[in-house]
């Protein structure tokens, strides 16, 4: 004997029908539907929409790389004017010990070692005032000047140049500025 399966049409009564297998209720039909689009949804992402995330990626990375790229100019620019205003205040403490600042022939070297020519001061402060010499971050000495072009003395460094004058990061980086 067959199975009998009732099932809703709309604007009619239920009727009675024989059937292999049941009908699905108004309830079980969209259920079925919401599942097939479920795995729709999480089949991947398409080939458009990859493209459009690499156009994106793209645009921001030409945006930010050449910002990045003059970061590290700018890096040694800050630190030169930080070594200089270091080498300012030990110049200023010899100064307060001595009454004077040393000579341009006895140079920054006189604020690690006691000079031994020229004006040689009386109260230097055994282990010196600086306690080594630096470079710029260009691989350059500090230059010194006494008496200074821009002020009673000069320290400053040539930049990336390592020449007097240029513009940029090839400026002369001094305690003027400071």
């Amino acid at each position: 004997m067959k199975t009998v399966t009732r099932f809703f049409v709309p604007g009619k009564n239920i009727g009675a029908f024989p059937s292999r297998r049941p009908c699905l209720s108004m309830v079980e039909a969209p259920r079925r539907s919401v599942r097939r689009n479920r795995r729709k949804d999480l089949a991947g992402f398409t080939l458009i929409e990859l493209m459009i995330v690499v156009a994106i990626l793209g645009i921001l990375a030409a945006m930010v790389v050449p910002k990045l790229m003059s970061r590290p100019d700018e890096a040694r620019i800050v630190a030169a004017r930080q070594d200089i205003s270091t080498i300012k205040q030990a110049l200023d403490l010899y100064r307060l010990d001595n009454k004077i600042y040393p000579s341009t022939e006895q140079g920054l070297q006189a604020l690690v070692q006691k000079p031994a020519s020229g004006a040689i001061p009386d109260n230097w402060k055994s282990g010196g005032y600086l306690e080594r010499l630096m470079n710029d971050p260009w691989g350059t000495p500090y230059q010194y000047l006494n008496p200074g072009r821009h002020g009673e003395i000069d320290v400053y460094s040539l930049g990336a140049d390592r020449a007097p004058g240029g513009e940029g990061v090839n400026a002369d980086i001094g305690s003027w500025e400071i």
